[in-house]
């Protein structure tokens, strides 16, 4: 599994999925918290975090890698959805790094960090991204672009520095906006959309006072999410009970193998990127 994820928040989800193949427990809060460190739950980083400078700039980089004998989740934290630190991610793919799903975000920073007329060049940038994977990755890679989950009216952050605080006001709606396009864009592309944003509207007792991070729970919920998604492109039927409206569901799921097991339905091996910002 690999993710390019952008941010703490993907961070996190990176970290739950790598926790949950090895045992059934939540993320702690400083688990949730810490970031750049040199190891996790036995993964290892593999560049930037505390082997460079820690940073709170758009151009702080880390590189993890969780591996087992039966799967490989690999995190990217990106700034952006495209830049030169993109490309080069792009090379690996070109170098024959063929993985089976790839999960996406790329949202916040884009649409604050860097233009405040920021709409056509994150369009632009979208397009960029989509068509270098789209002629990259085999067919039968399955990519999933994540929409970005709802951010509270007062926000802080180490990514809202002060030159870009006057923007947190607007940020929940500008997300909004984004998420809508890139989203159809993404479909356009062919492919895979989770709308995090819609499956967490009535879920915002499980975000932090930040406004902007989310708890174990919520994140336990987003690998079910995922999880769910991958089963149901591939084909496989889940042991794992669905949940009325409401109900706090799949908090725990066995279903698909500890480090060093196989649940007979899937794959037998699985490799993930996560690229998230």
């Amino acid at each position: 599994i690999r993710t390019l994820k952008q941010k703490a928040v993907q961070r996190s989800v990176y970290k739950d999925l790598v926790l949950l193949l090895q045992m059934d427990r939540y993320l702690s809060a400083s688990q949730l918290r810490s970031k750049g460190e040199m190891s996790f739950e036995q993964d290892r980083l593999v560049e930037g975090g505390c082997l460079n400078v820690m940073t709170n700039g758009t151009e702080y980089k880390e590189v993890r890698e969780f591996r087992s004998d039966h799967h490989m989740v690999r995190f990217y934290f990106v700034t952006r959805v495209f830049s030169w630190y993109m490309q080069s991610i792009m090379e690996d793919f070109r170098r024959g790094l063929k993985p089976d799903v790839i999960i996406i975000n790329s949202c916040v920073w884009d649409i604050s960090r860097y233009n405040s007329a920021w709409i056509d060049n994150y369009k632009e940038n979208l397009h960029k991204l989509f068509k270098e994977l789209k002629e990259l990755l085999p067919e039968e890679s399955l990519v999933i672009w994540n929409l970005t989950m709802p951010l509270a009216e007062r926000i802080k952050g180490g990514f809202l520095v002060p030159e870009v605080q006057h923007k947190a006001p607007q940020l929940r709606y500008d997300v909004i906006e984004a998420n809508f396009f890139s989203g159809t864009l993404a479909d356009s592309y062919d492919m895979d959309v989770l709308d995090l944003h819609y499956r967490f509207r009535f879920a915002l007792h499980h975000r932090t006072k930040d406004g902007v991070h989310w708890n174990a729970i919520a994140h336990r919920r987003i690998t079910a999410l995922l999880l769910q998604h991958m089963a149901q492109a591939w084909g496989v039927i889940l042991d794992c009970p669905q949940a009325t409206e409401g109900e706090e569901e799949c908090l725990l799921l066995p279903f698909m193998g500890r480090a060093g097991q196989r649940a007979p339905c899937w794959p037998h091996h699985i490799s993930a990127i996560i690229m998230q910002g």
